[in-house]
């Protein structure tokens, strides 16, 4: 079993309340615009840290962190693209990796909108945890708490930070 916590959009924020989250999993995943190493360093003392960079991190994230990246958790296949859209609206990326991997989660970020959708078409369940950190247009600093138990994806919890 891994707990696992999934974040996205911190644009160079970090607080006391995602640390103390990230402290009670097993791995912290990122589905980019981490914004600055800041974010990564403090991230990566607490836990193993898994991410893609997105579209405002510098050429030191990118080097660190894939544009695509796909890992097994368990016995489960994820997909993780930080512009990727959603059921019935992926990026071309996105559907191109889809089709290709058959992954069983499939995570992006970019939106600053919280979602978890299953995708019936291509047997996948989709998440995107919103935004934590405080820059853009959201009301509410979010992420998301899970675990993945073999193939299952279980026990998921939405989180809200507050306020940006």
């Amino acid at each position: 079993m891994k707990r696992i916590l999934l974040l996205s959009d911190s644009h160079s924020y970090i607080d006391d309340r995602i640390i103390s989250y990230a402290k009670d999993v097993d791995e912290v995943w990122h589905a980019g615009d981490f914004g600055s190493m800041q974010v990564i360093e403090e991230l990566e003392k607490l836990k193993p840290l898994r991410g893609v960079y997105g579209n405002i991190d510098e050429a030191k994230i990118r080097t660190i962190f894939p544009e695509v990246n796909s890992f097994m958790c368990e016995d489960v296949k994820v997909l993780m693209i930080h512009i990727g859209g959603y059921p019935n609206k992926y990026t071309p990326l996105a559907k191109k990796h889809i089709a290709e991997e058959q992954p069983q989660l499939f995570i992006s970020g970019h939106s600053h909108i919280l979602k978890a959708m299953y995708d019936e078409k291509n047997k996948l369940l989709h998440l995107n945890p919103g935004a934590c950190g405080k820059q853009s247009w959201h009301k509410v600093r979010t992420m998301m708490r899970f675990s993945i138990v073999g193939t299952e994806i279980k026990d998921l919890e939405i989180i809200e930070l507050g306020p940006k």
